[in-house]
């Protein structure tokens, strides 16, 4: 299984600025990212950022870093550029680990490789979990319908299936940011123009179902511990890696 991992790291985080260097349990967030990333055995791991702090820092650690436009919408854009750079084959496989998830475990990476493979068609191949249904109305908890073969339906910030009357409840998954792609894939992707419906739900994913392109999705083989997106995140992951977690 041949796969490359591109974590982009970008510094000007609105709600936490700096965030990928901000330490945990004695290291900056972006340096556990890496070391998940380097165990699930790619061939090549590269952190790609558009701010030099980030690139000393990861660098000093012994990371394979490219340094980035400033201008990127998303991290998808990033990856792009990275492909663009290295001047990865159209086939390789990439798997885009968001900076901000220090506790992704390498089962799930690892997966989300081999569900591209099995799936030849696919152009992207994601993860979702089982989430409670009293949490499913907050927008940050991205929700993901399937098909019962595994492709994506629709993603949305609001909770989906919706429940009407007395209808007994369908299950509600969260769907989980790690993607794999293929380069060709993604090299197209970026040079589609943003969809209605992403715009609106401001996910980018959206944009991939517009344009017919199946999207593999399957329960994480793994939990998946709660990225850092805010102060509160950040404190939590900081107390749960003080512990052990």
């Amino acid at each position: 299984m041949s796969f490359n991992i591109v974590i982009p790291a970008r510094y000007g985080s609105k709600r936490l600025p700096g965030k990928p260097l901000l330490p945990i349990a004695g290291k900056p967030m972006v340096a556990w990212v890496w070391e998940r990333a380097m165990d699930a055995g790619a061939s090549v791991v590269v952190v790609a950022t558009d701010d030099e702090r980030i690139a000393v820092e990861m660098m000093s650690r012994g990371a394979e870093v490219v340094i980035t436009k400033t201008d990127h919408v998303s991290g998808t854009d990033r990856l792009a550029e990275v492909t663009e750079l290295l001047d990865w084959a159209d086939d390789e496989i990439v798997v885009n680990l968001q900076g901000d998830e220090p506790l992704m475990p390498v089962a799930n990476i690892r997966r989300v490789v081999a569900m591209l493979e099995e799936n030849p068609k696919a152009g992207i191949a994601t993860l979702m979990e089982l989430v409670e249904r009293s949490e499913a109305d907050e927008p940050s908890i991205v929700k993901v319908v399937a098909s019962e073969s595994g492709r994506a339906l629709y993603f949305s910030r609001s909770c989906i299936p919706a429940k009407r009357g007395d209808n007994a409840p369908a299950p509600v998954f969260r769907h989980v940011g790690l993607y794999s792609y293929r380069t060709g894939f993604l090299r197209q992707f970026v040079a589609w123009p943003p969809a209605k419906a992403e715009l609106s739900e401001s996910l980018e994913q959206l944009r991939a179902l517009e344009n017919d392109v199946w999207i593999q999705v399957e329960c994480a083989p793994e939990p998946v511990p709660a990225g850092v997106d805010t102060e509160a995140d950040l404190e939590a992951m900081r107390n749960r890696m003080a512990t052990g977690g």
